[in-house]
């Protein structure tokens, strides 16, 4: 028998994006800087990542956590429709009238069931937004506090990053920085919610009104010497119902501790939780934070005995989460899938996988098998 084989796919040329009212159909291969760009020309936006380049594809299968979280909820709580090559080759439709297991699946099971080429979302009118940066000179553990503090009952148009990253990292600048979205244009309103930050000392804040699309982050292009490949990361991430005191002492303790440690975290809540739990395969609806931690794997500043503190540290961090994201996990630890979904979720997945692709044909991925 011969064995069957995986290649990637690229969707690079399945990118058109269109418009009809609000319904939007989104090709395979479209990144999200894009998608923002058309639909702002439309009073529209979806409920995206965070950086320009991301696929679209990429990020909806896998839940699709951004700026507009709160406000809008995820990416696939935007997702209406899809079109899905499946492992025989047939092309599908699905939604909630049309193979609703596989719609199902899609929203949150990654790439385990098809290839799917076209995304079919309901977009959301936006004027325009507030974006609030904050850069932190003082005590990050009291901004933290406070931030946990706000959002336990803020306004579901606002919607938090907190960000603590080394000099080597390219994706943002260096330092501790708080920053937040609101989803209007409304700066004072801004101001006014972020008082309880923005007013500790130490931290000095600053509003505008960007288009939605200039707060997508632009990542540097990818070097085509792998020996220019970026550096390996040793931690994780997690979705979790409360940032306790013990919880964000750890999180403090741990960028102190390694100079080339990144500490991120973003709010959720607000419409994230007004979808049921086991109406798409998202693991943790209940959870009103994101946080990931780790080290850039960097030879000669990563010895043997700082990396096994550093995993030991992470497991401490990691202990209390509802579930890890899958959108930030490390593909090669088939182990860790089941923890990427609650119980119920992953026993579903995989009979759906039984159904869609029984002989595994999709597995370059974190791996459902049946």
């Amino acid at each position: 028998m011969a064995r069957r084989t995986t290649r990637r796919l690229r969707l690079g040329g399945l990118s058109d994006i269109e418009v009809d009212g609000t319904t939007v159909r989104i090709g395979g291969g479209a990144v999200w800087g894009d998608v923002a760009t058309v639909l702002a020309a439309h009073g529209l936006a979806i409920s995206s990542g965070d950086t320009a380049s991301v696929g679209v594809g990429g990020l909806t299968l896998g839940g699709g956590i951004g700026w507009m979280a709160r406000a809008w909820g995820l990416a696939v709580d935007q997702l209406i429709g899809a079109q899905v090559v499946t492992a025989t080759g047939e092309v599908v439709e699905a939604s909630a009238a049309s193979n609703p297991d596989l719609f199902w699946a899609l929203r949150g099971g990654g790439g385990n069931f098809g290839v799917v080429t076209r995304f079919d979302f309901a977009a959301h009118p936006l004027s325009g937004i507030a974006f609030a940066e904050s850069v932190i000179d003082s005590d990050p553990a009291t901004v933290l506090r406070a931030a946990r503090e706000l959002l336990r009952d803020a306004p579901r148009e606002l919607t938090v990053t907190y960000m603590d990253v080394p000099p080597m990292d390219p994706s943002a600048p260096a330092g501790a920085r708080l920053s937040a979205v609101w989803s209007a244009p409304e700066p004072d309103r801004l101001r006014a919610v972020l008082e309880p930050i923005s007013t500790l000392h130490g931290v000095r804040t600053t509003v505008t009104t960007p288009a939605y699309r200039e707060v997508l982050l632009e990542m540097p292009e990818p070097e085509d010497d792998e020996s220019a490949a970026p550096p390996g990361f040793i931690g994780g991430n997690g979705l979790y119902a409360e940032l306790d005191d013990a919880l964000l002492a750890r999180l403090v303790a741990f960028r102190e501790a390694y100079p080339a440690s990144v500490v991120f975290l973003r709010s959720l809540g607000g419409a994230v939780r007004d979808v049921a739990q086991e109406d798409t395969a998202f693991p943790a609806r209940a959870a009103n934070w994101f946080v990931l931690a780790g080290a850039f794997d960097i030879p000669g500043m990563i010895d043997e005995e700082t990396r096994a503190a550093i995993e030991s540290d992470w497991r401490e961090i990691e202990a209390g989460r509802l579930a890890e994201y899958g959108n930030f996990a490390d593909t090669e630890r088939p182990e860790a899938v089941p923890g990427m979904f609650s119980e119920a979720g992953f026993a579903r997945l995989r009979a759906t996988k039984a159904v869609w692709d029984p002989q595994n044909l999709f597995r370059r991925n974190h791996n459902v098998v049946v």
